[in-house]
């Protein structure tokens, strides 16, 4: 079947999907230790989640931007996830999926949850053709993604570590092996048709 342009690929089992963050180490590290975000993890602020490994390793440059050294893989209920779909609108305004851009202004300033499709990145960073989902939680999202959501948090830095020695060397093939078995999540219409250009 062939990749939409703009489609979600992700490690996901019938009730999760994972996504990836980057943080600072005194965010990383007591969220993986207790499973769960720390107080100092701020709940009204804009989070994105991505369901792309390697886009987050283009974002975080492999895990060694500041304040983006450790990589965490956030495993949350597929529940949560479609229905942060469902309150999505697009982070820019495109015309013919909206009405207007006063309509479209007026939506994103109400959505808890915001879209935008990034080019997907190849094992050595560079853009590929389709688009990447990155999605944007505030407000009763980013609170539910915290709370309500989350199943489980691990820290795949070590992962990526391993994977760009191997890059760097040129051994794609073991590089490749490694990366986490993503696959078109079954996000239908119904979910994505107001936030696919």
């Amino acid at each position: 079947m062939e990749e939409p342009h703009r489609g979600i690929r992700a490690l996901h089992t019938a009730s999760t999907i994972t996504v990836y963050q980057a943080y600072a180490p005194e965010i990383g590290v007591p969220a993986v230790r207790d499973g769960r975000f720390p107080s100092t993890w701020l709940r009204d602020r804009m989070t994105w989640i991505k369901p792309s490994f390697l886009w987050m390793m283009y974002r975080s440059n492999w895990g060694t931007g500041a304040g983006q050294e450790t990589v965490l893989a956030v495993e949350i209920t597929r529940v949560g996830f479609d229905w942060a779909l469902r309150h999505a609108c697009l982070s820019s305004y495109v015309r013919g999926l909206h009405p207007d851009r006063g309509t479209w202004q007026r939506e994103l300033k109400r959505a808890p949850a915001r879209v935008q499709w990034d080019p997907e990145r190849d094992l050595n960073l560079r853009p590929l053709p389709r688009r990447s989902l990155q999605l944007g939680l505030s407000g009763e999202a980013s609170s539910r993604y915290a709370d309500e959501w989350t199943v489980s948090i691990s820290d795949v830095t070590p992962l990526a570590r391993e994977i760009r020695t191997l890059v760097n060397r040129g051994d794609l093939d073991s590089a490749t092996r490694l990366l986490p078995h993503e696959q078109r999540y079954p996000a239908g219409d119904e979910l994505l048709a107001h936030l696919r250009p």
